[in-house]
């Protein structure tokens, strides 16, 4: 189950690894659609057609009416395939939602449905930042069955919750799995490579071959209103002192990120507004980039493989095992500390090199493989 575009990244490898088993699992996909084009983009770059969508995305929707209609939608899912367990990911409400749902479910056998959660144990221990998604972690552990975590230090979250260890897997993070798929196809098919190049020409971007380029992402609630103002004048800022530098942004649809970021950015010449890209395309994009500003917590967890600094525009992370290992830094929404640090990375190259020399802690790739192996052993 799973219903916005990071979901859908880090599970479609997993969608993929159980189709490698249909003698013993029967897997169905069901997604809410709580994103609808966005989610759509990384559905085809997967290729995986769902056998529900409850295509809840609506104009205007507040969280309570998502949740409501979730939990609505996902009862007769539950009704209808009866599954043994029901796998959902990280901190959405969709994640959130459909836990409640499955818990509230019994089989026509008279037995509970189970559930895995993918990505389990992350915490900044305050449920009010990132909102609603710390608290939406939370609940879910607490009626969870089987919890997968990406790295040791969110399996002893767990533990310090009183979960039994035995329900407990440390496995890496999914998006690790989609991450290396993807670079591989990238650099195995030229033709996909070309059609990527052509649709960032035709967003008026292009790569040049000397010229630095840092990826900007910013989408979380807790940033809406004058934070995301000030990420905005600090990337004005870093790119009127360093016009040989530029800037790519791929702004999210929602309307509290296109007004600011349209107002404070547009008709910069080394700033690009580009419309938000299919997973191939970003992932090229953060291969060829200097380094990344971001609040995104997925891609805190994939430029360590990539070799990419990361300037987190955030004043707590989940994801504490990035910014131990040294290649994220956490800068908060501060404009003159954004652009102080983005600067720092652009003229101190021993920095520079420090933040980018470092291992991934989030895995190997090989964590879907783990988690269907330890589905397969209780199912």
């Amino acid at each position: 189950m799973f219903g916005t575009r990071p979901e859908a990244i880090k599970m479609a490898p997993l969608v993929n690894e159980f189709k490698k088993h249909p003698k013993c699992i029967d897997a169905r996909v069901c997604v809410t659609a709580q994103h609808r084009e966005m989610l759509d983009q990384v559905l085809n770059v997967f290729n995986i057609q769902p056998d529900y969508d409850l295509n809840l995305m609506r104009s205007g929707q507040n969280l309570s009416d998502l949740t409501s209609s979730i939990l609505l939608g996902m009862g007769r899912v539950l009704d209808d395939f009866n599954p043994d367990i029901v796998l959902v990911h990280g901190d959405t409400t969709t994640a959130f939602s459909v836990s409640i749902s499955a818990f509230y479910h019994v089989n026509n056998n008279g037995k509970k449905v189970k559930i895995g959660h993918i990505e389990a144990g992350l915490r900044t221990d305050n449920i009010y930042n990132p909102w609603p998604e710390e608290m939406n972690r939370r609940v879910i552990s607490v009626i969870a069955n089987y919890h997968f975590t990406p790295t040791t230090n969110s399996a002893k979250n767990l533990i310090k919750e009183n979960k039994d260890e035995g329900s407990i897997l440390i496995t890496g993070n999914t998006v690790v799995d989609s991450l290396f798929l993807t670079l591989d196809n990238i650099k195995s098919d030229k033709n996909l490579k070309n059609k990527i190049k052509i649709k960032l020409n035709d967003q008026n971007f292009t790569i040049q071959k000397n010229r630095k380029f840092i990826l900007v992402t910013g989408h979380r609630r807790e940033n809406f209103g004058i934070k995301i103002v000030n990420i905005c004048k600090a990337l004005e800022e870093i790119a009127l002192k360093n016009p040989g530098i530029d800037i790519i942004y791929p702004v999210h649809p929602n309307p509290k990120v296109q007004e600011p970021v349209n107002k404070i950015l547009s008709n910069k010449p080394n700033i690009f507004l580009i419309k938000p890209l299919c997973y191939e395309s970003f992932v090229y994009l953060m291969h060829k980039s200097y380094f990344i500003i971001t609040d995104s917590g997925g891609v805190q967890e994939e430029a360590p493989s990539l070799g990419k600094p990361v300037l987190v525009t955030r004043d707590t992370t989940e994801r504490p095992e990035a910014v131990e290992s040294g290649t994220v830094k956490l800068v908060g929404t501060n404009t003159s500390k954004i652009a102080l640090e983005a600067q720092r990375l652009l003229n101190d190259n021993c920095e520079y090199l420090k933040m980018s020399r470092t291992n991934n802690p989030y895995g190997d790739g090989n964590s879907c493989k783990k988690i269907v192996d330890f589905v397969k052993a209780r199912t």
